[in-house]
């Protein structure tokens, strides 16, 4: 089955260490916790939270990311793991994602999709837009 949903995410950590072999190369470990703006309630029931650890490699302000998510509903939890790119100019991150693990009444989920991350309207904060395809 196909579904979208869109999240606020709102960094809670940020470690940031600049390498220093080239102008503005930094790495940084980023812990985000989210929460729905826009989502259908599935058949573990509703949301309950959502955390993530991201890896950033940037030039420039532009690069790789990569990181892990869970996601808690009512009856079951999905972890999964993201990949991704940030254009500097656009301060977009577009990638893809894929469930690798479930419990609960998502015990048996298997899915992937794409990503959009955006900069929210606050400080620390960021719209994240996804969709997929999904299989119990």
């Amino acid at each position: 089955m196909k579904r979208k949903a869109t999240y606020r995410l709102m960094v809670t950590r940020r470690e940031m260490l600049y390498v220093h072999d080239e102008f503005d190369h930094t790495l940084m470990l980023v812990e985000m916790e989210g929460e729905p703006i826009e989502y259908q309630v599935g058949v573990a029931g509703k949301f309950v939270s959502r955390r993530s650890v991201t890896f950033h490699d940037r030039v420039r302000g532009a690069g790789k990311m990569m990181g892990y998510a869970v996601t808690h509903f009512e009856e079951g939890s999905i972890y999964s793991k993201y990949e991704g790119e940030r254009d500097a100019e656009s301060k977009l991150t577009k990638g893809t994602w894929t469930i690798y693990r479930g419990i609960g009444k998502l015990a048996t989920i298997k899915g992937s999709g794409t990503f959009t991350v955006k900069p929210g309207k606050e400080e620390r904060e960021y719209i994240l837009d996804i969709e997929g395809d999904y299989e119990l």
